[in-house]
């Protein structure tokens, strides 16, 4: 049994609200069970210097956690340093949304994406890909509308979401008290219906190959529903 309840190719409950901010080009506030993620897009003229002339595009991210977003107070980043679980969090987010993006079709451009976790019960790093790729494409939406961008560059939607073995049983979106005790661990990131990255690691106990077949039939499952969510929120 599960400690949320739910059966093991469960998910929390999704919920995406859009425009939750009055500034930025794109915004939403992603709710996976009781994460919640605030992603705002940021649409920039510029590209870093290694682009300039390239008229290639970018999408890049930054990431960061209130210091209650846990059940104790986490010291500021923005006081003392980024620590290097952020750094590797937020490369994470960003590589995964450039794979579903055209850069020649989004222009020699970046485009800024923002997750701030406001609260945290585990998963924060895949609900910050679903949600940010909702705000990017809010934001290219309006790049659209203004006729600066003729086609659309996102190719398709991308999302992500946890797998691991829990009690010996490989269960589907993890949170906190799961990711806590999980024996087997792992981010599955998907477009398209294919992956771009996993993270994933024995932690306590190793696994077979047909554990993690389980686990990769589990995720396609999760991620599907996650972009009918995404296409639900942007339509």
């Amino acid at each position: 049994m599960r400690p949320s309840g739910r059966q093991t190719n469960e998910m929390r409950k999704i919920s995406i609200e859009t425009d939750v901010t009055m500034h930025a080009e794109g915004s939403c506030l992603i709710k996976c069970g009781n994460t919640h993620v605030l992603c705002t897009a940021t649409i920039d003229a510029r590209v870093p210097p290694f682009l300039k002339n390239s008229g290639l595009g970018w999408v890049t991210a930054e990431y960061g956690m209130l210091p209650r977003a846990t059940n104790t107070r986490m010291r500021r980043e923005a006081k003392e340093g980024q620590s290097g679980r952020t750094q590797e969090i937020q490369r994470l987010i960003g590589r995964s949304l450039r794979a579903g993006v055209d850069r020649v079709a989004l222009g020699e451009r970046q485009i800024v994406i923002d997750c701030d976790v406001i609260q945290a019960d585990g998963g924060t790093r895949c609900a910050s890909i679903t949600g940010g790729w909702v705000a990017l494409k809010l934001a290219v939406q309006k790049l659209m509308k203004a006729g600066d961008v003729i086609s659309d560059p996102l190719i398709n939607p991308v999302a992500a979401v946890s797998c691991g073995i829990y009690a010996g049983q490989t269960v589907l979106d993890l949170d906190y008290p799961e990711d806590s005790e999980a024996g087997v661990d792992g981010n599955f990131v998907m477009t398209g219906g294919k992956l771009v990255e996993v993270q994933m690691s024995a932690e306590g106990s190793t696994y077979t190959r047909a554990q993690m077949d389980a686990l990769l039939d589990l995720a396609e499952k999760g991620v599907s529903e996650l972009t009918a969510a995404q296409l639900a929120a942007v339509s």
